[in-house]
């Protein structure tokens, strides 16, 4: 403080042709001095420990006291002081409120859900672990115990609280303690070896030399905690060191403080008993190592300096003015080292700390290690930050393990909500704390690991996928349809009389059929769509592939029985192509029949492919029955494809057989790769792929076959004719016709 006058006294711009004057009272940290030095002082009558040599042109009027670094003195002084002078009180140095709250953030931050408190038994330690308790609460952490204590108690109390302390079963300590409480109780800890336990300290003692050299059984390492953010003000240990600065200052206060610093007296009488060496007054200060030039306590320091600084620019600002408490609130400024001093409306400053880790070194001597940051003023999930430095702690302090999947949580009779066991969910259910698609309301401490209802899936219309699968199925619908039309329209040309038009419109037909029959697939499973979706698939591919079979068949047979007497048309009409494609789809309808009374497909609850969903699909029942009605179909491709492929060369300037055979190569390309995707693909997706395979195979036998013959219908009509499509190399066969 008497720096930071000095400065403004020296300065040409803060209170020009003013000089600030001040008086200092030791109130020894005891609330009832403080208060009663204040009212002394409200009313004039103060006691005058150190006098002013400096004349004053006015009387003095107290404008402003500077209080103490502890809470309770202060928030003393200015409960009596606010009716007569000051309405409230300003800080420069965040509010426990906010340290409370950072503790909590910082503990949660560990995992540590399952810890004891000591506290300081004044307004510091009551109210800082009353607005840590709030809120370690909402976030989930449980205390085992929470003691008081305070310096002047008996040493059966402190007994008492290592009695709690050893029999709790939490390994993480809050000491929301004053350094003096601390140092107190640390002799009484190394004591009785109380080690073992992870120390979470607020900023009174986790920064605080002296109690780190009381530590010698290193009880404390480890121990993490907030402290005021690390300062450095100019100047100011060189003021400190500088004997003359001090000296000119006061002659009492320089020869109390230096008679203490190095142990000896100026002027002593003959008389007293204890005779100590006499003051010289040229001791070496740089050579001193104790509380006075330790420069660790730089953040107090700088705190006082600050409010200083603020109560000269609400000065600076209303010099003729008595009551400056609304300037000094609305102060803005910056200090010399860059420091931004602002109060909000509560009288407090942002509220910033850094994370301190005791961290001991290879000598036994702890360091301060800072490992991270509490800004108050940041974003809340950017307000806890840390550096990427090692840290010391105790891993683990919870009362109860987290619950596995598929477990819940069972409150223990009697003790708090962080002690539970865990029992299994039922069947469908799962655990709120693993799920990942909950609402918000299974987000609170007092719904998490609760069992809720697993999540339905299933292939739907409303999702993405469905509605694209759902689109192309209706789409190849009305593409087909269309190519009915045409083929209706133009059915009397040769291209569409050419190798049977009844098979084409027939095979036309169950494409449609095959195009719709995908949307079975789509939407929750039941019984009758289960059943529905694999014969209707399995009958509308046999009556489709039966129906190319006998093209080629007849084709084949054509140019192939050419020997005299022969009547292809005898083994190979109109009625033999309906028999054949009638008895080649019978069967697979009698195999669909066997399946559906034996072992039908059903629909069916997975609860094993996801944790946290159930796949409503169709069981197969019976797999034989699934995999006959798929190697039928593959039969009868194979046989077509081999047909078509014996074909493809004979001498038609349109030979329908080239296409079936580049049809069949994609087909059956199509559903070798479904075997392994469907085996492969989990859950509705595996779905997906069949729909796919369907709609794939559809579409490359509607568009290998009947997109040609469409492109000249439409766009080269010339080519529409008997002559042309029979050619020059038909002649010999041109009595064979087969309509």
């Amino acid at each position: 403080m008497l720096f930071a006058i000095e400065e403004i006294n020296n300065s040409t711009d803060l209170l020009p042709g003013v000089t600030l004057g001040y008086k200092i009272f030791n109130t020894c940290g005891n609330v009832a001095r403080s208060v009663g030095l204040t009212l002394a002082l409200a009313n004039g009558n103060e006691i005058v420990s150190v006098p002013s040599k400096a004349s004053c042109t006015r009387p003095a009027h107290v404008q402003a006291i500077m209080g103490e670094t502890s809470s309770s003195p202060t928030i003393a002084i200015a409960t009596v002081i606010g009716p007569f002078y000051y309405p409230s009180f300003l800080r420069t140095i965040p509010s426990d409120y906010y340290q409370s709250r950072a503790l909590a953030h910082l503990v949660k931050r560990f995992g540590w859900t399952w810890v004891g408190a000591i506290r300081t038994n004044n307004d510091y330690g009551n109210n800082g672990m009353a607005t840590f308790t709030e809120t370690a609460q909402r976030l989930g952490i449980c205390l085992e115990y929470s003691v008081s204590f305070f310096r002047t108690d008996p040493s059966d109390k402190i007994r008492e609280i290592i009695r709690t302390i050893k029999a709790s079963t939490s390994k993480v300590i809050i000491a929301f303690l004053s350094h003096k409480e601390m140092d107190v109780l640390i002799h009484e800890f190394s004591y009785h070896n109380l080690s073992g336990y992870q120390w979470v300290g607020s900023e009174s003692w986790i920064f605080d030399s002296q109690t780190a050299k009381m530590d010698i059984h290193h009880i404390l390492n480890g121990a993490i905690g907030l402290s005021i953010p690390k300062a450095h003000v100019t100047g100011l240990r060189e003021f400190i060191l500088d004997v003359k600065s001090l000296n000119s200052s006061n002659n009492e206060l320089f020869t109390e403080f230096w008679e203490t610093l190095f142990n000896c007296k100026f002027r002593q009488s003959t008389s007293s008993a204890n005779i100590q060496r006499e003051c010289t007054g040229h001791e070496d200060l740089n050579g001193v190592q104790n509380s006075f030039t330790d420069m660790s306590l730089m953040p107090i320091f700088n705190n006082v300096y600050k409010g200083v600084y603020a109560v000269a620019h609400a000065l600076h600002n209303i010099v003729s003015c008595n009551k400056i408490l609304q300037h000094i609130r609305k102060s803005h400024f910056t200090t010399k080292e860059g420091d931004e001093v602002y109060f909000d409306e509560n009288g407090d400053p942002a509220a910033k700390y850094e994370i301190i880790n005791w961290q001991p070194k290879e000598n036994g001597v702890v360091e301060f290690v800072t490992v991270g940051l509490y800004d108050i003023s940041l974003a809340p999930e950017k307000k806890l930050n840390f550096q990427n430095k090692s840290l010391i702690w105790v891993p683990v302090s919870v009362c109860s393990e987290k619950c596995p999947p598929g477990t819940r949580k069972v409150l223990q009779k009697g003790r708090p909500v962080c002690c539970y066991d865990c029992i299994q969910c039922a069947e469908g259910e799962i655990n709120s704390a693993t799920c990942v698609r909950c609402l918000p309301e299974f987000w609170s401490n007092e719904r998490r690991d609760a069992c809720i209802k697993k999540e339905a899936v299933f292939l739907s219309y409303e999702e993405i996928m469905g509605a694209l699968l759902t689109a192309a199925s209706l789409f190849g619908t009305c593409m087909t349809a269309s190519v009915i039309l045409i083929f209706f329209k133009y059915r009397k040309t040769s291209i569409v009389r050419a190798n049977n038009s009844e098979l084409s419109f027939l095979l036309l037909f169950s494409l449609i059929l095959c195009f719709l029959c995908s949307l079975t697939f789509i939407g929750k499973p039941s019984d009758w769509s289960c059943m529905l979706r694999h014969t209707a698939f399995g009958i509308t591919f046999v009556l489709c592939i039966s129906c190319l079979l006998g093209k080629t068949m007849v084709v084949l047979m054509a140019f192939r029985a050419t020997g005299p007497g022969i009547n292809v048309k005898k083994w190979f009409g109109h009625v033999q192509q309906r028999l054949c494609v009638l008895g080649f789809t019978l069967i697979q309808v009698i195999i669909c029949i066997i399946w559906l009374t034996t072992s039908p497909p059903f629909p069916s609850q997975n609860f094993k492919e996801f944790k946290d969903k159930i796949i409503l699909e169709c069981a197969l029942g019976s797999a034989v029955g699934y995999w006959a009605v798929i190697g039928y179909i593959g039969i009868l491709a194979i046989l077509c494809f081999i047909f078509a492929f014996l074909a493809r060369k004979l001498p038609d300037n349109f030979n329908e057989a080239k296409l079936i055979t580049f049809s069949m190569l994609i087909f059956c390309a199509v559903w070798i790769t479904f075997i392994p995707a469907y085996v492969s693909s989990p859950g509705k997706f595996s779905v997906a792929v069949e729909i796919f395979a369907i709609l794939a195979s559809s579409f490359g036998l509607l568009i290998c076959i009947f997109i040609p013959k469409c492109y000249i219908i439409l766009l080269k009509p010339e080519k529409n004719t008997k002559k042309n499509m029979m050619g020059k190399k038909l002649q010999r066969s041109r009595d064979i016709r087969i309509n």
